[in-house]
């Protein structure tokens, strides 16, 4: 939000409210902006193990939905014994102390605990009021904090637990993708959202990198070294048309064909796509798995895998892991290498273009790598 609509917000408390809804297509008038933090992998992700934890208040609609993967669906048929169904996560309406005083105190708010899937260093984060038209908070604050293991609500809400404040109280707009750029340098693992003084959040979407603890990447011994989950990293792509290459390092099998990369059909002879991701750190790299789930007309043709220990911006130079392969569709393919290759980069060509649904790097930290990853967790506060 621009100093001018803070300063507009602050003056008008609906300056930020979206048109009543009008019929036809609910996200005709949705306001979004451009955020370049959204290419980063969302820490949330229910896929990563993200989950609501807590909420002080959920009368209206269910704080499990902050962290739904689609997006907010609007009925406006769609009502229960407690009002208007929503999407989202909301909360009642405050009120004052007494006749004399109706509205809450300037402190008063509700809250939610959101636990990372996948902790690390939260670059930005998007608080979405999608059909939260007249009902969204009028500003939103946020904090974040790093405490390990599966610590319960009542442990994360004690005394002892420093939050550190990522977004000041702040004006947001209804019906909207606000977008809110962090800059701190630290590994957090839960974040807490909350609403000034009530209202409704569609989705939150806290985007970052992965910082994973190097002491338990090193129990594990073997492996995927490019695991989002384990801090590996899509850097750059030829074409990301339909999906985020990111989707190929996720945990899990696909579920559906646009659970991956896809690109679009490439019409230039001579040409191919291609995909960039920098491992959790310098690892040795034994096995390989491609999978093409779910990619049945649409998939690559051929695959070629290269590999460079360091960085290929200053440099490093690229070898070859795999050779140029053919590829079958809806299949999962398995490449055990003859010597293990020591890299910190992977670039997966796709011969003409096509799909990958999954990839994975099985292998080890080398004492490089582990010592690399220990010095920045330790860096971040881990």
């Amino acid at each position: 939000m621009s100093l001018d609509e803070t300063n507009a917000a602050n003056a008008d408390p609906h300056a930020n409210d979206a048109a009543p809804y009008g019929g036809g297509d609910p996200y005709a008038d949705y306001r979004t902006g451009d955020f370049p933090f959204t290419e980063l992998v969302d820490l949330a992700d229910r896929r990563l193990g993200g989950g609501v934890v807590a909420a002080n208040d959920e009368f209206f609609a269910e704080r499990e939905n902050l962290l739904v993967r689609e997006r907010a669906v609007f009925d406006p048929e769609h009502f229960g014994h407690k009002g208007k169904i929503m999407d989202g996560w909301e909360t009642r309406r405050r009120r004052g102390a007494d006749a004399e005083n109706v509205f809450p105190a300037p402190e008063d708010h509700d809250w939610a605990i959101v636990r990372l899937g996948a902790p690390g260093v939260i670059r930005g984060i998007i608080v979405d009021t999608a059909h939260f038209r007249g009902n969204y908070p009028q500003r939103v604050s946020i904090q974040a904090t790093a405490v390990e293991g599966s610590p319960s609500p009542e442990q994360l809400l004690a005394d002892d637990v420093k939050w550190e404040e990522l977004v000041a109280p702040t004006p947001v707009r209804g019906h909207a993708a606000n977008g809110f750029a962090i800059d701190a340098e630290r590994r957090f693992t839960h974040v807490r959202v909350c609403q000034h003084p009530d209202g409704g959040i569609a989705r939150l979407r806290v985007h970052g990198e992965v910082v994973a603890d190097p002491e338990w990447l090193e129990l594990l011994g073997t492996l995927d070294l490019i695991a989002v989950v384990n801090g590996g990293v899509y850097e750059d792509a030829s074409d990301k048309f339909y999906s985020s290459p990111t989707q190929i390092i996720l945990p899990g099998t696909s579920r559906k064909m646009d659970d991956g990369w896809e690109n679009r059909r490439r019409r230039v002879r001579g040409t191919n796509d291609w995909v960039r991701f920098r491992l959790a750190a310098q690892g040795a790299v034994r096995a390989v798995e491609i999978d093409t789930a779910y990619l049945k007309g649409n998939s690559a043709g051929w695959i070629a895998l290269q590999g460079c220990n360091g960085d290929p911006a200053k440099g490093a130079e690229w070898f070859e892991i795999i050779p140029r392969t053919k590829l079958q569709p809806d299949t999962l393919h398995r490449f055990k290498l003859p010597a293990q290759a020591v890299v910190t980069h992977v670039r997966l060509d796709a011969f003409p273009d096509g799909g990958v649904a999954r990839m994975r790097l099985h292998g080890a930290l080398t004492e490089q790598g582990a010592a690399d990853l220990r010095a920045r967790y330790a860096a971040l506060g881990g």
